[in-house]
């Protein structure tokens, strides 16, 4: 699209949500069931896209990382949508009585959606459905590292969709500034925080709401009384789906000092149970890109360079084998299916510890005291998930209470994104805002306060001139207050 198309579909959509402000509950509902409708039936052209995009990520895998999502989310908002929209009623104070007052929740209007390329359905839908449940009209701008997935999303869209209501915007990097441009009522960006910063500017010169779904360095902690054997199958789990290319991923370990050989045939274990084989296998994603992949290849190296121990888990062998970082010459696009790995010894002055891995590549951290793994953690900023491993509830309760994050999770990792109770979303450069579930819908929502006076109101008494009556009416609401 052209920058003057651009600017026309984001007019067409904005003069249509000023023309139909409130959007009723069976119109609301029959747009999710389209996109429903969607999924169900175009559910394997989509997964397909992807495979072609990734160059290796089976449709059982997407089926998993983006479409079950989906379908959780679409059931869950459809079965509360009703209750959510309802005005919620507040208590009126004594001096405001007999007045009513009520909370109305109402569309914004147009809500601009940026999403990344790790989880290209996912990610570009679910803030999608939570607008549309909201009553927004919504311009989805997909990733252009994804460029099958977004035109069979751009032609499906266009298929179930009027051009007034939902539509998908492709094109480049340039393009997404563009888009970030617009004056939209809200803007939803999912990315890295480099971007997510340059997204904000230009937001801010609208005055334009945003939500950021950034990333940053998610730790695990491993208490020294946990089962390691399922901490590691559980962190793999975490670290190792789509290759590791998830915003939520473990992004490194912190383990107590003197399990590290422990840890790493845990880990490997682990790696061998989740994956037989990597070469070929699609249930394990390819790195996106072969810049990506040579980014993390560089990371390694460094890393190497500067006197870490890196092992390399390949499944065909059975055994974690150190040395230098597997290569790998696997064929076109299985060639960037890059062998887990795990960096011992990393340090502050290493890229892999400076910036979000998004990659199979785990660092492991050894600590001598819980309190140095929570001051390890509070001197970088805040992630937007954290994991810990270990069986004291009291231990638990003390690492929740002295460190900020996104969003955690116990003894397991990825899954409190999967709660649709839960809300979603990062702190400090790790994003703002959240969605999932009703804290989504009002996410998308302004909340209009409503006061309804009765003519039996007495607020005439504080009317000036302020006299001897007025002097004995405050005292008297002192005394309530």
């Amino acid at each position: 699209m052209t920058p003057a198309e651009i600017h026309a579909q984001f007019q067409l959509q904005h003069q249509a949500s000023r023309a139909q402000v409130d959007v009723p509950l069976l119109v609301r509902r029959e747009r999710l069931l389209r996109l429903q409708k969607m999924l169900d039936e175009h559910a394997p052209v989509l997964a397909a896209a992807v495979q072609a995009d990734f160059g290796m990520r089976s449709p059982r895998l997407t089926e998993v990382a983006d479409l079950f999502v989906l379908r959780s989310l679409l059931s869950h908002t459809l079965r509360h949508l009703g209750r959510w929209m309802k005005p919620q009623r507040v208590f009126t104070p004594l001096f405001l009585q007999p007045a009513s007052a009520w909370i109305a929740r109402q569309p914004l209007g147009v809500v601009g959606v940026i999403a990344p390329w790790n989880y290209p359905i996912q990610l570009a839908l679910a803030p999608a459905i939570t607008a549309l449940a909201a009553g927004n009209r919504v311009m989805l701008k997909p990733s252009e590292l994804t460029p099958h997935t977004s035109a069979q999303l751009a032609a499906l869209v266009a298929q179930f969709f009027s051009a007034d209501e939902f539509c998908v915007v492709q094109g480049d990097a340039n393009l997404s500034a563009l888009f970030a441009s617009l004056p939209f009522d809200h803007l939803v960006f999912t990315g890295s925080t480099a971007v997510g910063r340059k997204v904000a500017q230009a937001a801010a010169h609208n005055l334009t709401p945003t939500t950021l779904e950034l990333g940053g360095k998610s730790p695990c902690i491993i208490d020294g009384h946990c089962d390691l054997q399922e901490a590691a199958l559980k962190i793999a789990h975490g670290k190792l789906f789509n290759a590791g290319q998830t915003c939520v991923a473990p992004d490194y370990v912190l383990l107590p000092r003197g399990r590290e050989a422990e840890f790493a045939q845990a880990y490997g274990a682990a790696v061998l149970r989740l994956f037989p084989s990597v070469e070929g296998n699609g249930d394990y994603a390819s790195i996106i890109t072969a810049r990506h992949y040579a980014r993390l290849r560089t990371m390694l190296q460094q890393a190497q360079t500067l006197g870490a121990e890196v092992q390399t888990i390949d499944p065909s062998v059975g055994k974690p084998a150190s040395g230098k970082p597997t290569v790998g010459t696997l064929g076109d696009g299985a060639s960037r299916q890059m062998l887990p790995t795990l960096v011992f010894g990393a340090t502050s002055a290493m890229q892999l510890m400076q910036e979000e891995i998004f990659g199979p590549i785990l660092p492991v951290i050894s600590y001598e005291r819980l309190d140095d793994a929570i001051a390890h953690i509070n001197a970088g900023p805040r992630p937007l998930a954290l994991y810990w491993f270990g069986q004291s509830e009291a231990v638990r309760d003390d690492v929740l209470a002295r460190t900020v994050s996104g969003g955690v999770t116990v003894n397991d990792t990825l899954m409190h994104v999967a709660h649709d109770n839960l809300p979603f979303g990062g702190v400090g450069d790790s994003g703002w805002g959240a969605y999932h579930g009703e804290q989504g819908f009002l996410r998308f929502c302004h909340q209009k306060s409503v006061l309804v006076q009765s003519r039996w109101s007495l607020g005439a008494l504080l009317y000036p001139p302020y006299g001897a009556r007025f002097q004995r009416l405050m005292d008297l609401m002192r005394r309530w207050f």
